[in-house]
């Protein structure tokens, strides 16, 4: 990595997303889930739920939006992501994801991420942990500086 400045376990960034039913609904299309528990108020009218709620992997995707184009950034690759799905998200909603350094490590350049998504109303709806192979980011703590002072 082209970073001099090492990789501190804490280093946080975040990013905050509104919930709109023409991207669930692109979602559904690009993927193919049809579900009418995500497209239709009617029939989620009848559930549990009461309203449409979006897709749990569409807002879990923030997450990738948010490691690959934030911190570490651009050349982020995925090597695995445990999530826990905690709470229904609504059209509407808007949320915060959260992804928090747990170690880094230089000599595989490998990081591993708590991630969070939190709803507006500050309570946690997906929770997880990534692990990111990052040998092709460049300026990554460059980025992390202007995210976090872009949020501060």
């Amino acid at each position: 990595m082209g970073d001099s400045v090492p990789f501190s376990p804490g280093q946080t960034v975040s990013l905050t997303r509104a919930i709109t039913a023409e991207d669930v609904d692109a979602f559904a299309r690009a993927t193919g889930d049809t579900n009418p528990l995500h497209l239709d108020e009617a029939y989620a009218a009848k559930t549990r739920f009461k309203h449409r709620i979006a897709h749990g992997m569409f807002v879990a995707s923030f997450i990738s939006q948010l490691l690959g184009t934030r911190f570490p950034g651009e050349g982020t690759i995925y090597m695995s992501q445990d999530l826990q799905f905690l709470k229904p998200v609504y059209l509407g909603d808007t949320v915060e994801v959260i992804a928090t350094l747990l170690k880094y490590r230089a000599d595989k350049a490998i990081m591993s991420f708590d991630t969070a998504i939190f709803n507006q109303r500050g309570e946690k709806v997906l929770g997880g942990e990534a692990v990111c192979l990052v040998t092709d980011v460049f300026g990554a703590q460059e980025r992390y500086k202007r995210a976090t002072a872009a949020a501060g």
